[in-house]
């Protein structure tokens, strides 16, 4: 069992930043930027690519947390940045898909130097 699947179970408290019938946020316990989230489905998937071959219309669900989430915190006005890790390759170390969101600061540039 992952650590997202214990947050959605009640089994770690967690503060949720947003909540509707498919999606929650909440803070990322070890912050790379001022605001960083990260959004899940609470219909478990373990990667993008698992996602997109069950239910591809969970991204939309997501997405559209992630707008409204944004939108209601102002963080729309400056801007954020969207990712998500599949593999160790890509840096995913949970595998269950969830979405990073970044922003309130002026973030540098992606990848290598």
């Amino acid at each position: 069992m992952t650590i997202f699947e214990k947050i959605l179970n009640k089994e770690i408290p967690t503060e949720l930043v947003y909540e509707d019938e498919k999606v929650i946020a909440f803070n990322d316990i070890s912050p790379q930027a001022e605001i960083h989230l990260l959004f899940i489905h609470k219909e478990k998937s373990e990667n993008i690519n698992d996602l997109m071959d069950k239910n591809p219309e969970q991204v939309k669900d997501l997405y559209h947390a992630i707008q409204k989430h944004t939108r209601a915190i102002g963080l729309d006005k400056t801007g954020f940045r969207v990712v998500t890790n599949l593999g160790p390759h890509g840096g995913q170390t949970v595998f269950y898909t969830h979405f990073h969101v970044l922003g309130g600061e002026q973030l540098g540039f992606f990848g290598r130097a």
